[in-house]
């Protein structure tokens, strides 16, 4: 499948929005690690999506502990629930055997700002159009009033290529489970709220759970980790 001009120009990230982050995300280290496992610059390499092109994440700049990975997880909570954990950054989908897949997440820049509690994926979108809130235009209306009616997916999007919209008792609760542009963000408190996970992962985990997945995100403390 070939990649317009058109589309190579949207890949430029865009740190603005909602789900997204306030401002410029913090600076890392340039290495993490000595040596990276095959296995995550495989997992973590670029792709063709849907006609976009995502690019490959540099896994010298993500801490090592927000990889992907099959961990033991105890929990009371039964096989295929989403347990978000806001305080440490990660996100578990419950397996049979004691047994999780665990996702480094961004959370909210406030405490104030996390969603907490129970809810149900209603719906999923792929490379999903985004609108800022009644309440992100009201906090700053020149940075949101002009995408008040919305922005189409793609490559300049903030939710990045999927999207898991969370509802509580059939209502839009306005978070959301998506991708980034800014991977360097995942593991902090940086965005208006949703949780943001690599774009390699939020594919991942899309294609993993079904509309009606249980979510429970756990309550967390202020300050990055």
């Amino acid at each position: 499948m070939s990649i317009s001009r058109r589309t190579v120009l949207l890949g430029i990230p865009f740190i603005l929005a909602g789900c997204s982050t306030r401002s410029a995300y913090p600076r890392r280290a340039e290495a993490y690690r000595p040596r990276i496992d095959p296995y995550y610059n495989e997992i973590y390499g670029p792709l063709e999506d849907e006609g976009f092109y995502v690019r490959a994440i540099n896994l010298r700049r993500i801490r090592p502990q927000f990889l992907r990975r099959n961990v033991f997880y105890e929990t009371d909570e039964r096989p295929g629930t989403i347990v978000v954990d806001t305080n440490r950054r990660y996100l578990y989908l419950v397996q049979n055997g004691g047994r999780a897949m665990r996702y480094g997440v961004g959370v909210g820049r406030e405490e104030g700002f996390n969603f907490k509690g129970e809810a149900i994926i209603a719906r999923k979108a792929k490379w999903p159009r985004w609108t800022p809130t009644k309440n992100m235009i009201a906090r700053e209306p020149e940075r949101y009033g002009p995408y008040r009616d919305g922005m189409a997916g793609g490559l300049g999007n903030p939710l990045g290529p999927r999207a898991l919209y969370l509802y509580r008792n059939g209502k839009d609760t306005y978070y959301r489970l998506h991708g980034t542009f800014a991977p360097s963000t995942i593991g902090n408190m940086v965005s208006s709220g949703c949780v943001r996970l690599l774009n390699q992962d939020i594919i991942d985990l899309y294609d993993r759970v079904p509309v009606g997945t249980r979510v429970v995100v756990l309550p967390g403390s202020s300050g990055n980790v």
